[in-house]
């Protein structure tokens, strides 16, 4: 597969991605299933990460995957003077900050699941009864969490969804860019032959 269609290939992969890590991250507001009162007993990583992260970060990038096919072999979105050379190393730009993106969501994700989530605990306060994991592997812990009910497995799915979105989408980010800079030397094949080909590229 040649440059520009691997791009397009790869857009096409982010965006659902992207929109599933962007409603992932919005369920999260929803603890247990359930609208709480008060915004303060969110658990503080539910404000970062998917929405932003692999969310708007990713569609940028996806986008001008995608839009790698409205460029022909002379120009790009009707400038003569931009060829499918300078099309393919944009695109590795935005490779880039979709990796950034995609990682930022995969580390607070990582964080929150190890941090657990906020919830009204036997004091009658709200705040973070887990420590460094611990009730990942004793699933009688979750008892610590009186309210919102069932908030440990709702944090626990989204966050673990959240983080395997964000290390596949930096996985494809990575691809781009390797992808992105053999276009910006190569060319696209498609077009008019790879590293060496007959016309311009």
């Amino acid at each position: 597969m040649c440059t520009g269609g691997c791009a397009r290939c790869l857009g096409g992969t982010l965006i659902p991605l992207a929109l599933f890590g962007f409603v992932a991250n919005i369920l999260l507001f929803f603890p247990g299933g359930k609208v709480i009162d008060d915004n303060d007993h969110l658990s503080q990583e539910v404000w970062f990460g998917g929405i932003l992260g692999s969310g708007v970060l990713m569609i940028f990038p996806a986008l001008v995957f995608l839009g790698l096919k409205n460029n022909d072999c002379c120009g790009c979105c009707g400038n003569e003077g931009c060829g499918k050379r300078f099309a393919m190393f944009t695109s590795t730009i935005f490779a880039a900050v979709g990796f950034l993106g995609a990682g930022y969501s995969f580390i607070v994700s990582a964080v929150s699941i190890n941090k657990g989530p906020k919830c009204l605990m036997a004091n009658n306060t709200w705040g973070y009864p887990f420590h460094n994991g611990d009730y990942l592997n004793d699933e009688a812990l979750w008892s610590k969490c009186q309210e919102p009910l069932k908030v440990v497995p709702w944090n626990l799915t989204l966050f673990s969804i959240l983080l395997v979105v964000g290390g596949i989408q930096m996985v494809l980010c990575a691809i781009q860019v390797v992808n992105g800079l053999l276009g910006t030397l190569c060319g696209d094949c498609q077009c008019c032959g790879c590293c060496g080909g007959d016309g311009p590229v």
